[in-house]
Order: C-alpha cells, then structure tokens, then sequence
C-alpha cells in the first residue's frame, strides 16, 4: 500500500474526556495504517493537550499490524538499552511489557528517565487483556509534583535524583545484558558517552551511578512536571519489610538498584511513601481491551500497572528519542 508524501492537515479528532480515566478516542476505520497516516499529527497533538489517548476500534490484533501503526505513528523507535528486565521482541523495536510479578502493581514511572536519551512518547497496544485487573495506571506528573511535599521538590530540582546500579550476576540482568555490549572497553566507553559513572568491583562486578533532573519543564507546553524514576527503582517500591529484607540478604551496597538524592544522599522510606501516594491519589485508568492502542506523553504522564490473573498480552513501542539537552 503506498500513502501520498504529505498527511491531511486539517483532521478533526473527537477525544472524550471523562473523570479517572484516560482521553478516550473511539475509531471504525476500514484500513489501520492509513488511519494512522491521516491522524498521525493530530493524534500527537491530542496526545500532548490530554497527556495520554486511548484509541480504541483500531482492531491490533495482531503484533506485525501493531508495529506497522505505531512506526506510522512515531518519528523514530528506540531500542532497549541500560534495561532493568528483559522485554520480548515481538517486531523491530517493538516489545512485551516489562516481565514484572502479576499480584504486584507497578509503580508509576517516567520510562528511561535515568537515561541521556529517553522517549518522548511511549505506545501499548493490547493484543489480549487479562481475565481481571492489569489496566495501565497514568498520572499526571504536574499534579504529582503539587502534591509532594514542598521541600522534597526544592531539594530534588537543586540536587536532581541518582540512581545507583550494582550488577551482581545474581539478582537482575548481567552488564553485559544491560548495555548489550560483551567487553568491559565497550561498558566503559558507553558510560563516559552518556555521562554515567562506573567502577569495577570484585569478581567483575559493575556499579555505576548516574545523576539526573528529577524536575523538568515540558518541552511543548512548558509545564513543570516530577520526571524520573525515584520511586520505582527503590528497594522501598515494595514496602518497608521487603526492603529491609532486601538490605540483609544483599547488603546495602548489593542491591541491584537503589535511588538517592543528587549528591548521594539515600531517600528513605518517608519519602518514597510520599511519591507513591501521590501517584496514587491522581493516577486514572481504564480496563484494556483487545486491539487497544494507547499513546503516553513520557514526560507529561508516568504509567505503571494494575495487578492482574490469566494472561495478558501488552506490546510496548518507546518512541520519538528526545534528550533534556535540546
């Protein structure tokens, strides 16, 4: 199928707005991909007015079709680099979700934020839901950040955040997984590329720290907006007793992620409560349905997930690669 060189310029999308839920936009169309060539700017546009849209009628079934729409949909894809957990390929630069445990709600989260390089926009497309729960939960960052404690806020838009990493070879992906790279030159001279700072340890062991903005404007809009992952790489994400768990089993300088103020500082479970619930007290969600495509505002909107039971199938696309720097 070939499309004309230019999209329409004047499309009209009817989004609906409704209380503790996405912007939802119902389609019919007779051809995805040219539906998404004809809305792709209005669609992004609608996207950064409402910080995320659900599109729902666009009939994903299928994970060749579903990357075909949001390649039409995306300036560039990104592929998985500095990863957490493995992610499944299903097409080119197209993913599964992060394997996280099913009873356990992710915490909301800006993706790759502890990045140089990170997407401005992220896209899910639901190729089967679960037989309960599992919706991805979105939270508007600037009211994130209004509702945080004043001083926490002043403190993290001085000092940034840090997110300190120990690849261990036991809990978490190897270094050589992480970086997709197999030698220790190659590890090197990615971290000096993207300004991370590293020391090798015994027995090959790899730690590195990198600093961040943890408060940034909106490169659009220019709306403040609590951007980073604070809360979802602490050992404090899963509660006090896991986390004291965790330090006596690996020790404090053991564990494969932990999360600090800009100049090293450690940030408790105080805290990190407070974050949670501000995600918690403004997140909104809508259950998936089969064929769903939602596109995410990475900067304007962190996403986490509901807990769920049987199967569930999200593809995961991080899209438009865009630095602090520009």
């Amino acid at each position: 199928m070939s499309f004309s060189s230019r999209p329409p310029q004047n499309v009209e999308l009817q989004v609906e707005c409704r209380p503790g839920t996405p912007a939802l936009l119902q389609v019919d169309p007779d051809d995805p991909l040219q539906w998404a060539f004809e809305t792709r700017r209005a669609l992004r546009a609608a996207v950064v007015d409402h910080g995320a849209v659900l599109v729902r009628g666009l009939g994903l079934y299928d994970p060749i079709l579903a990357g075909d729409v949001v390649r039409m949909l995306a300036d560039d894809l990104m592929a998985e680099r500095e990863a957490f957990a493995p992610r499944v390929p299903y097409t080119d630069r197209v993913y599964s979700t992060t394997r996280w445990p099913h009873g356990i709600p992710m915490c909301p989260h800006h993706e790759l934020s502890y990045r140089d390089w990170f997407p401005a926009s992220m896209m899910f497309v639901c190729l089967s839901p679960p037989v309960l729960g599992g919706a991805t939960v979105l939270v508007d960052s600037s009211t994130v950040l209004a509702a945080l404690p004043a001083s926490l806020v002043k403190r993290c838009e001085r000092e940034g955040w840090m997110l300190v990493r120990t690849y261990n070879g036991d809990v978490g992906p190897s270094w050589s997984q992480a970086f997709g790279i197999g030698d220790r030159h190659g590890v090197e001279d990615y971290c000096r590329a993207h300004s991370i700072d590293f020391e090798w340890r015994r027995g090959g062991q790899l730690r590195t720290r990198q600093r961040r903005p943890a408060v940034v404007r909106h490169p659009i809009t220019g709306v403040r907006c609590w951007f980073n992952e604070i809360a979802y790489y602490s050992e404090w994400v899963f509660g006090p007793e896991t986390a004291h768990e965790l330090r006596d089993l690996l020790g404090p300088d053991g564990l494969p992620a932990t999360t600090c103020f800009g100049d090293g500082t450690p940030i408790g479970w105080d805290l990190i409560s407070h974050i949670m619930q501000a995600y918690s007290a403004n997140a909104v969600r809508e259950p998936w349905q089969s064929g769903d495509l939602l596109v995410v505002d990475n900067i304007r909107t962190a996403h986490g997930r509901d807990p769920y039971t049987g199967p569930r199938e999200v593809l995961a696309a991080m899209a438009d690669q865009c630095t602090l720097a520009e």
